[in-house]
């Protein structure tokens, strides 16, 4: 299926597989480009190291195109686009926007940047910055998510940008790829569905979690980090929610610790890091300090399958979710369902 996001990145079919923390690594990826899409490796909660490993390895399980994506607020974000140029990866995403010179010393090197917005006015800045494309999240979207559906927040998008859109939040079959492309979008992008694949390492028992919920079994809350986060209702988020402020910012400190543990970050890095975050976000301290649970909430749900104690981010549409397919199949059969939809609608876009 032919369309503007193909071209660019250089893959078969118009479907992205995201960047989620914990859960999109080389197995995920590799196997979504060896289908056809673009898979994209979450770093924000891998070390250098432990990234330029995730990129040899997943080039060593494919040859097709994919993409890594980056903490633009990272301190040590500049080494980090510098390993993605040298090692030549197709595609640079952002959950947050780059800084325009972040954008310019990739485009200069040949590397596609295509940054997450959540808003017209986000998309217009980094449009103008030099992206080559947006990934637009609307609020059915799982993890740190807006309060504006995608049938509205895609359509605006569309009308503020010339470069490619590619939409997200809600999408899980090919209805939803040929709706998109109906809206002038390039193709779609997807989490949740790509959670819930056999290549996915997330666990067994977890992934049957997923499989149990409903299309109400979904909540926003504030109480993980202090920004908007959707995630499957269970009782370790109720409990967050009953939890007064002092409970939430002494388990923050505490998960701070954890993960500096696991990242071998030092204090000074971290502290640098929550600075920028700080800036970039316009968040108190508070917010900064309780944004440390957010890696290890989810690493204890999507990696060490610990219902009973992580946080499962999830899109709204894991209600409509019943089965584990592979990749292939997946992207297969989303591709196949959008193109005898639009053929029976009056043809495939050209």
């Amino acid at each position: 299926m032919d369309t503007a996001l193909t071209r660019l990145a250089g893959v078969r079919h118009p479907v992205v597989q995201t960047g989620m923390g914990w859960v999109a690594g080389p197995r995920l990826v590799a196997a979504t480009a060896e289908a056809g899409g673009l898979g994209i490796l979450a770093s924000a909660t891998m070390t250098y190291d432990q990234l330029a490993a995730a990129i040899t390895e997943t080039r060593g399980r494919t040859h097709a195109p994919f993409g890594v994506n980056l903490r633009a607020d990272a301190t040590d974000a500049g080494d980090r686009i510098e390993l993605i140029i040298r090692e030549r990866v197709r595609v640079a995403s952002f959950a947050l926007a780059p800084k325009p010179d972040m954008i310019r010393r990739l485009k200069d090197a040949g590397v596609l940047v295509i940054p997450s917005v959540g808003a017209p006015r986000h998309a217009e800045k980094v449009a103008a910055w030099g992206a080559d494309a947006v990934i637009v999240q609307g609020g059915e979207a799982g993890g740190h998510t807006g309060s504006v559906a995608t049938t509205l927040l895609l359509p605006a998008v569309l009308d503020a940008v010339d470069i490619p859109v590619i939409a997200a939040g809600g999408f899980f079959d090919g209805r939803g790829l040929a709706a998109a492309l109906a809206y002038g979008a390039a193709g779609i992008a997807m989490g949740t569905r790509f959670l819930l694949t056999k290549e996915s390492t997330v666990p067994d028992a977890v992934k049957q979690a997923y499989l149990d919920r409903g299309l109400t079994d979904t909540v926003v809350t504030t109480r993980v980090d202090g920004r908007p986060h959707r995630v499957l209702r269970t009782e370790v988020v109720n409990q967050l929610e009953r939890a007064g402020p002092a409970r939430g910012l002494l388990r923050a400190v505490r998960n701070a610790a954890r993960f500096r543990t696991l990242t071998g970050l030092s204090w000074p890095a971290m502290l640098s890091e929550g600075l920028a975050m700080r800036r970039g976000n316009d968040l108190s301290w508070a917010q900064v300090i309780m944004a440390a649970n957010t890696p290890m909430l989810l690493r204890s749900g999507l990696v060490d399958g610990r219902t009973d104690a992580g946080i499962l981010a999830s899109g709204q549409a894991v209600g409509l979710l019943t089965d584990l397919p592979t990749c292939a199949e997946l992207i297969t059969g989303i591709v196949d369902q959008a193109a005898e939809i639009l053929t029976r609608l009056g043809g495939l876009p050209q």
